[in-house]
């Protein structure tokens, strides 16, 4: 991603143009455009084909973009994802095997990376968890974005961490629910029909309107810009909303379990 970011801006300086300038023509943030030059925000294949055209390169970025290792294409930490998370409008999220992490607590959390195979050092727990923890800043911004969450029920009955550090986080998702811009939804085990079976993703709206997703694996991470995926993965998160309980019968749900111990 460095490679092609340091193309970028090569590209726009022989072009006479500044970051802000750039940013006007390809209808992006300016802080976004900063962000793919430094090396920190993937560059995206229809960006890479606009910024061609505007910056007369020839598809000198498509190409690289196309051409880039796949160890290129999924940064550490999934840094690309988390910049795109900082400065989005709306986040939609289906979880089926843990809570998700904008709305797990510290103990919760610590109990997630605990669970990595191969079995990380505390020193890199504490590490993920700081990370994680600081990332959930966004909940109370001035302008914190629309958030909407499908969890799988099981994922809230299993009990990581143990009984009290269990209950903390239901606690706290309790919690969520009330915050302003938060929906959460719950898939209730026991269904016959489940939009979901293909695994956990995210729906990602952008400042510049840009409509993208993301979806992990169990030994990487992919952002997937294609306007047919991203429309396949949309319909799916519409249809698991319409299974999933409402958010009232959500509430419920997380106050009858609270209730149980």
């Amino acid at each position: 991603m460095k490679m092609v970011g340091a193309q970028v801006a090569v590209l726009r300086v022989r072009k006479g143009l500044t970051q802000r300038q750039l940013a006007k023509l390809v209808r992006m943030e300016e802080e976004t455009i900063a962000s793919i030059e430094q090396g920190r925000r993937a560059l995206m294949p229809d960006v890479a084909e606009m910024m061609d055209r505007v910056l007369e390169s020839g598809g000198v970025l498509a190409a690289g973009v196309e051409k880039l290792p796949a160890v290129d294409q999924v940064p550490e930490w999934a840094e690309g994802f988390m910049d795109l998370e900082r400065e989005a409008l709306a986040l939609s999220s289906y979880q089926n095997q843990v809570i998700p992490g904008l709305l797990q607590t510290e103990a919760y959390a610590h109990a997630v990376f605990t669970n990595e195979i191969p079995a990380l050092s505390q020193k890199k727990i504490a590490e993920r968890v700081a990370v994680r923890m600081a990332r959930q800043e966004i909940l109370h911004r001035q302008d914190p974005p629309n958030l909407s969450y499908v969890i799988s029920e099981a994922a809230l009955r299993d009990q990581l961490g143990g009984p009290d550090i269990h209950r903390e986080a239901l606690l706290h998702l309790r919690a969520c629910t009330d915050l302003h811009g938060v929906t959460v939804q719950v898939m209730p085990l026991g269904r016959h029909t489940h939009a979901g079976l293909s695994g956990p993703f995210v729906l990602i709206v952008t400042p510049d309107l840009q409509h993208l997703a993301y979806a992990e694996t169990q030994r990487g991470s992919q952002l997937i810009s294609d306007p047919n995926e991203v429309n396949i993965l949309s319909a799916k998160y519409a249809m698991l909303r319409s299974q999933a309980l409402n958010p009232e019968e959500t509430t419920g749900l997380l106050d009858g379990l609270l209730g149980e111990r």
